[in-house]
């Protein structure tokens, strides 16, 4: 419920500080005061996109806030969620805009997105302004309202998982299709393709290898001077480096017992010695091995010649490259072979997972067509109420293909008179008719869901006289549970039903025109109604109606 609303330079308001009781209060004010200002103030709470228009002229920084009680409304899970301090008596959001362009949010002190502001704001509040009426043209509106009747979420949800994955399978199979016939167009010369590059027997690293072995070979002679003139140098007869260190070796080492500081040295000469004596024994090995096999030179530039050409061929710079695109050909070759047999499967899953979802959608229609008739019942004895004693209303819902929502196709259909064929409500349907058709669904929406403050904004467009008031007993009676409802309004017997009553005007100050909202007394309420009765000059028995209208309504209560 809200308590407290504060607005501070925003359009014409310098700074508004007001307070909301429970229950059914009402709202009035000339047009153009500035009800539409404060309603706009309170979509910014509620995650409305900003504007740095809307600073008053002549600020750097407006600032909207709201508290809330939300005791009696079991929120705590979304504040969990959001991960967001959660406190019952005094929810506090804060929308604060500045000339820059900058825009800042917060819930209980903490920064908040505004797609949270967005979902918590449509768990605290519902605005319902003239504009709304036209969401009886829309079918998702009409849907929207039975499933919340119907109170299905569950069976929501399981139809859409069943629909999703059903979804998903038949864009698999429709994917595999396409993935066949362009195989199979090209099938000749893919498997030309694949059989060459099998053909190819390409292995991982192998031209690396080649290639470096192909350098070896070519500089043969270089390589094989090369290591007999080291071997020469480590161990023949003229240089014979390991003899000399193996000398040196033998002297050191007779004198390390009486020369006891040289140990260390007798060591570390021992173990160069051995080092030196490997190394010298695996060149003198290697000088060996190394010679010229003009057949093996053959075969790497003949191997290197194929692995080139097939780079070049399908533009490729490795062998990786080419081994990825030979197993490419492989499964698009082995799809077309096994076609036939892959696409039974999937197409026997696909017609599972439809039935599956059909049986979930009929599941979920069920529903919708047994809250369709409560519906159907509660809106006719409302609109009986509302002065419409010939009324007739019918939630036609027709099965059709499966869809996201399921598989309905979900209409209201009206007619005020006698003999008047049941058309669709936004077709047949006068202002006023429209606006009790809203507030009568609006009254069962707020019974089946807790929504703690609805606000109309003129829904009594097109209304007058006694079934305003019998409109404003339905707002009352919303008011009764648990609920704040504030209605904006233009008609005294609506005014004089609500159990608080606010008015927005203009004033004229020295700095400009601004606008203020504040409660009134019962005096005033007095003359405010008899204004709306006779007009800015009040008569004597304008101010008599308004004090009946008034006393009326608190014997009700």
């Amino acid at each position: 419920m809200l308590k407290e609303l504060h607005i501070k330079n925003f359009a014409l308001i310098d700074r508004l500080d007001i307070s909301f009781d429970a229950g059914f209060s009402v709202i009035t004010g000339e047009t153009g005061a500035g009800k539409s200002i404060i309603l706009g103030a309170i979509a910014l709470l509620m995650g409305q996109r900003a504007d740095t228009k809307a600073i008053k002229t002549g600020e750097g920084k407006c600032t909207i806030e709201a508290h809330f009680d939300l005791g009696k409304y079991g929120m705590e899970t979304w504040f969990e969620n959001n991960d967001i301090d959660f406190d019952p008596d005094d929810c506090i959001i804060r929308r604060e805009l500045t000339a820059a362009g900058k825009s800042r949010g917060f819930i209980n002190d903490t920064p908040a997105s505004i797609h949270q502001m967005k979902s918590l704001g449509e768990m605290l509040m519902d605005v319902h302004s003239q504009h709304q009426n036209l969401l009886l043209q829309k079918e998702d509106f009409q849907l929207n309202t039975i499933d919340i009747i119907a109170q299905n979420t569950l069976q929501r949800k399981a139809y859409t998982q069943a629909f999703q994955a059903f979804h998903d399978a038949e864009k698999a199979l429709q994917e595999m299709k396409r993935q066949i016939e362009e195989s199979q167009r090209n099938e000749e010369f893919m498997r030309f393709q694949l059989n060459e590059l099998t053909e190819a027997n390409l292995k991982q690293g192998e031209q690396e290898e080649l290639e470096q072995e192909g350098r070896s070979a070519s500089h043969t002679e270089d390589i094989k001077a090369a290591l007999y003139e080291a071997d020469e140098m480590l161990s023949g007869d003229t240089n014979d480096i390991v003899g000399n260190i193996k000398n040196v070796c033998s002297r050191i080492n007779s004198i390390s017992s009486i020369y006891p500081k040289i140990a260390a040295l007798a060591e570390r000469l021992d173990s160069s010695y051995i080092e030196i004596k490997d190394i010298a024994q695996e060149i003198s090995a290697a000088s060996e091995d190394v010679d010229f096999d003009p057949a093996r030179m053959e075969y790497i530039n003949e191997r290197l010649d194929v692995i080139y050409s097939l780079q070049r061929k399908y533009g490729m710079d490795t062998v990786e490259a080419l081994i990825e695109e030979r197993e490419r050909l492989q499964g698009a070759i082995s799809i077309i072979d096994n076609s036939d047999e892959e696409l039974h499967l999937l197409a026997e899953k696909v017609e599972s997972l439809r039935k599956e979802a059909k049986e979930k959608a009929d599941t979920l229609t069920a529903t919708r067509r047994k809250a369709g008739k409560a519906i159907e019942k509660e809106i006719h004895d409302r609109l009986t109420t509302l002065g419409m004693p010939n009324v007739q209303f019918a939630v036609e819902i027709k099965t059709e293909l499966l869809g996201n929502d399921g598989q309905d196709h979900v209409a209201f259909l009206f007619s005020a008179n006698k003999g008047m064929a049941l058309r669709p409500v936004s077709q047949v349907a006068s202002g006023g008719e429209i606006a009790r058709v809203m507030l009568s669904l609006k009254a069962m929406i707020s019974g089946a869901i807790k929504l703690p403050t609805i606000i109309f904004d003129e829904i009594d467009t097109g209304v007058s006289g006694k079934m305003a008031e019998k409109m404003a007993e339905i707002m009352l009676q919303m008011g009764k549970a648990d609920r704040q409802v504030l209605s904006i309004t233009h008609l005294p017997q609506i005014a004089a039903m609500g159990m608080a009553h606010y008015k927005v005007e203009k004033r004229d100050t020295k700095e400009g025109t601004t606008s203020i909202m504040r409660r009134l007394t019962d005096e005033e309420r007095i003359q405010e109604i008899a204004q709306m009765l006779s007009g800015e000059n009040i008569s004597e028995a304008a101010v008599i109606n308004a004090k009946e209208l008034l006393n009326r309504n608190k014997k009700q209560d």
